[in-house]
């Protein structure tokens, strides 16, 4: 099991929660341990068993079948959307790196969503600047560099349906978003977004403490 994500859940409380909802499956459990390995530096990029869980159960309840992501590293969450999305769902994965991403795509061939998945290696706002602006997003999660989460949010917002739901990633960035004496560039970009999508009349908000803070925005 991969360390807890939340700077507030001991361990013990950590493994009882996976344990109690959705556990990792076997190929979730070799993108743990692979990411582990190859990249221990930067593992805890990766998000958690619990976070995972509750994505697929979201894109299933909404009936999801067009996503994107920006942010693929090493395709957990990728895959976990790729669960729960319809049948003929697409999730469109956007990221500029090649070593993560191929750890990505092994993951996604044992998982057997090739066929779900499709990876885009570019900017992000490029590839989602040539989208059509009625691409009609069902779902999207954004996991990225925090200082263009406003940018990815803006090409993203006019891209969904009604309804749909954007995830965003890292919004309580450990806790130091709320302690003033953090003042870098990345924890006040996400300040500042944070503070942007909640007085963003186009959706409803809801941040809830899940892995490093995950905040749902639907589209009204």
């Amino acid at each position: 099991m991969s360390d807890p994500k939340s700077f507030f859940l001991s361990k013990p409380v950590h493994e009882y929660l996976v344990a109690h909802g959705a556990p990792p499956d076997e190929v979730q459990q070799w993108l743990i341990q692979e990411t582990l390995a190859k990249v221990p530096d930067l593992s805890m990029m990766q998000i958690s068993p619990e976070q995972g869980a509750f994505m697929t159960l979201l894109a299933r309840l909404i009936q999801a079948k067009h996503a994107i992501e920006i942010g693929t590293f090493t395709g957990y969450s990728s895959l976990a959307i790729a669960y729960g999305l319809e049948s003929d769902g697409h999730l469109l994965c956007c990221d500029v790196s090649e070593e993560w991403t191929a750890i990505a795509r092994e993951g996604w061939e044992r998982a057997g969503m090739t066929d779900r998945i499709e990876l885009q290696i570019a900017p992000a706002l490029e590839t989602l600047q040539a989208l059509p602006k009625d691409a009609l997003i069902d779902l999207a999660f954004i996991d990225a560099d925090k200082q263009n989460y406003a940018a990815y949010y803006e090409e993203l917002i006019i891209r969904m349906r009604t309804n749909g739901v954007i995830l965003v990633d890292n919004v309580l960035w450990s806790g130091t978003v709320a302690d003033p004496s953090v003042a870098d560039a990345d924890t006040n970009a996400i300040r500042e977004f944070n503070d942007m999508v909640a007085a963003d009349a186009r959706v409803d908000a809801s941040m809830i403490p899940l892995g490093d803070g995950l905040t749902l925005l639907r589209k009204r």
